[in-house]
């Protein structure tokens, strides 16, 4: 279980610095947009990870939180860029 345990967060940090990388890189506010979205994404794996590893359910209402935060973000962000595109 350790070793799984490891490698998964080994890969969830390789993810993350990938992911930083694209948000200061991004060439435009849409990939730094979804970059953000994935790096949400890899936080809420990496809570769902050490609760399954604890065995401890009190994160559960933090990663329901943080999924409908990443929801209305990605929405959100989706709704102001097809505005700005009818201008």
């Amino acid at each position: 279980m350790i070793v799984v345990a490891v490698t998964v967060t080994v890969l969830l940090a390789i993810a993350g610095a990938l992911v930083l990388v694209r948000i200061i890189r991004g060439p435009s506010i849409l990939d730094r947009a979804v970059a953000t979205d994935v790096l949400l994404a890899i936080v809420v794996a990496a809570i769902a990870m050490e609760a399954a590893y604890s065995r401890d359910a009190t994160a559960l209402p933090v990663l329901v939180v943080l999924a409908i935060l990443g929801f209305v973000g990605s929405v959100s962000i989706a709704r102001f860029a097809t505005r700005k595109g009818d201008q």
